[in-house]
């Protein structure tokens, strides 16, 4: 799944980051090739070295503990769809984790659980953030591109052309045009253009549409308001229009890369597209899909466990191949990466065993890391205790 591609043609090509913070809806569902794995059990799962040698860097431990903390109310409930677990089996490290705090975090992860190999291991890593850009809950001449909540017309449904046999997986989004038929809901260039505006559906508005952009990428951002007052927005919604990597169609375009002044980082991209605004917009509306969002109140951007996803601790995965929720053991090329993270999201583009997204906060340095994250290395999970021996036991035992 690896090839050494910068971590924003990486991210541009395959997801919505992010990302991370938004969730598999954005494109209709397709059915797997035959050969890919359909979760872990199909995969493979060995187990792997005990907990104890992974080294564990107290801090590390420590913050990976609370987020696995804040996670099991969630991880207790949910269907385990990687099929490796039960809530009940996860009973014992949570009871211990919402007790006193352990002198040693890194004890408590070796005393609780053992590792695992799903697939070969090989893991491919990039990073996300949450972009704080300049944006108002009021409508100001200087903040005019508009920031919408999900329109109430967009449902799931088929539209008339698609034959009864071949109605599988999940409906796609789209909404009723006036004859009652379904249709696709408006792409990119069409709400930019206005087709949900004056309708009370504008939560916020930000100074630059650019900026906005890659924050819709991302999945989650802080707008800041010129008198300084923040408001945090998190994914409610896609108009479940395609999605298209720019940084994709840009490399192959000759537009960013090599030969060029323009790195294939995000701010190589975001560069090229300042310095050529008369062709920018039609760059980013080559990708049709939109992002709809709702103010966030708490201390940090929700992840798909509905709990709040922290630097250097939570990671988008798979859900399909790592439970959510579950601990997760990185040793990458990029050792930023290193260490124990908490599978507390899901992405577009995060699919398939090993594939990772590390999350890195707000700010300068979180914009700088995850654009240039873009790592290669192996993965464990972190099961419960005989996890390993229960599954791989043979069937007549």
């Amino acid at each position: 799944m690896r090839l050494k591609l910068p971590a924003t043609i990486a991210i541009l090509t395959l997801a919505l980051a992010g990302c991370r913070l938004v969730p598999d809806t954005q494109t209709p569902p397709t059915t797997p090739p035959a050969a890919t794995p359909a979760n872990a059990l199909a995969a493979g799962v060995r187990a792997g070295p005990p907990v104890a040698s992974l080294g564990l860097r107290p801090a590390n431990a420590l913050a990976a503990l609370a987020s696995f903390r804040e996670s099991c109310p969630q991880l207790l409930s949910r269907t385990d769809a990687s099929g490796l677990t039960s809530g009940s089996q996860w009973e014992p490290a949570c009871t211990a984790a919402r007790g006193p705090a352990p002198g040693d975090a890194a004890a408590f992860f070796d005393r609780y659980f053992e590792t695992a190999r799903v697939g070969e291991g090989a893991a491919f890593a990039t990073g996300y953030y949450e972009p704080e850009i300049a944006g108002s809950r009021e409508h100001l001449p200087s903040h005019d591109v508009s920031v919408y909540a999900p329109p109430p017309e967009l449902e799931r449904g088929w539209p008339d052309e698609i034959p009864e046999a071949e109605r599988t997986g999940r409906a796609p989004l789209g909404r009723r045009d006036a004859a009652g038929k379904f249709v696709p809901y408006y792409e990119r260039a069409e709400i930019e253009a206005g087709a949900p505006a004056n309708r009370g559906l504008e939560i916020a508005w930000v100074a630059d549409p650019l900026e906005f952009f890659f924050l819709q990428i991302q999945g989650s951002g802080r707008l800041i308001a010129p008198d300084g007052t923040v408001t945090r927005i998190g994914y409610a919604g896609q108009n479940g229009r395609e999605y298209v990597g720019i940084g994709k169609v840009m490399r192959e375009r000759g537009l960013v890369g090599e030969g060029t002044p323009y790195p294939t980082s995000m701010q190589g991209l975001m560069a090229w597209l300042r310095d050529h605004p008369g062709q920018a917009r039609e760059i980013t509306d080559l990708n049709k899909s939109w992002i709809f969002f709702r103010v966030l109140t708490g201390d940090g951007p929700l992840g798909a466990l509905n709990v709040p996803v922290r630097r250097e601790s939570s990671v988008a995965t798979d859900p399909a191949f790592v439970p959510l929720g579950a601990p997760v053991w990185l040793d990458m090329d990029r050792t930023e990466a290193d260490g124990l993270w908490i599978a507390q999201d899901t992405g577009g583009a995060i699919k398939g065993a090993n594939r990772f997204d590390t999350f890195w906060g707000a700010g300068a340095d979180a914009r700088v890391i995850a654009g240039g994250m873009s790592t290669r290395g192996q993965a464990l999970v972190l099961l419960p205790k005989g996890t390993v021996a229960r599954l791989t036991a043979p069937a007549d035992r």
